[in-house]
């Protein structure tokens, strides 16, 4: 897809698109890729249509804060959404942004993710944490699961006790063992009425995904 096209799925940000989306991603990981950029707007367009909030400074933080990527098994893990705040407010610089500006899309992308554990005190962060999280629930959640274990070369299960009734959980060595550690803990954690009203729908559906599997198996 040209960048033109692919701007326009970021209605009606498209001009801010244009600038930002060949910044939005890096590397090679498809969980975190344009896909998941376009998923979670249309996440924060929901919300915000709701909510409220300053869709420009909203728009420009999902299109960044993902910027910087490091893997899931990467010791630095918990710094990403930091270095990708940084990179964010040097690219809004280079556009002309004012720092205030630049420091709440900064903000709310160091605030979204789950490994920096650090609040979100604006709106807009609110609903990009929102935005992002339902993304990691729900079908699309479980898909993504799976994806990333392939990717860090974990299994499915253990065969013999797959749901770690005798054993610690392991989400490094059983694909099935995220759910538990962390995709079942997400709903309880979500900043917006109207985050938590969707969180509600796609986390009975990822409980769903895990009974239909337990049961295949």
């Amino acid at each position: 897809m040209d960048t033109n096209s692919m701007s326009g799925a970021f209605a009606p940000f498209e001009t801010l698109a244009a600038q930002l989306v060949a910044h939005a991603t890096e590397g090679d990981d498809g969980s975190h890729d344009i896909a998941h950029i376009l998923r979670v707007f249309r996440n924060a367009m929901r919300i915000q249509a709701e909510e409220g909030g300053n869709a420009r400074i909203l728009t420009a933080a999902v299109l960044l804060h993902d910027c910087v990527s490091v893997e899931k098994n990467s010791p630095h893990r918990a710094q990403a959404s930091a270095l990708a705040a940084e990179k964010a407010a040097r690219l809004l610089g280079e556009l002309g942004w004012t720092e205030s500006d630049i420091g709440a899309v900064a903000h709310a992308i160091t605030a979204h993710s789950f490994s920096a554990n650090i609040p979100p005190e604006t709106l807009e962060a609110k609903i990009l944490q929102d935005a992002d999280r339902l993304d990691a629930i729900g079908m699309v959640g479980a898909a993504r699961c799976f994806y990333i274990a392939g990717r860090m070369g974990s299994g499915l299960y253990d065969p013999f006790d797959p749901m770690a009734e005798n054993r610690p959980l392991d989400d490094k060595r059983y694909a099935i063992d995220h759910f538990e550690t962390k995709l079942f803990k997400l709903a309880d954690g979500f900043q917006t009425e109207t985050g938590r009203m969707l969180a509600r729908e796609r986390h009975a559906r990822l409980k769903t995904v895990l009974d239909l599997f337990i049961e295949e198996i």
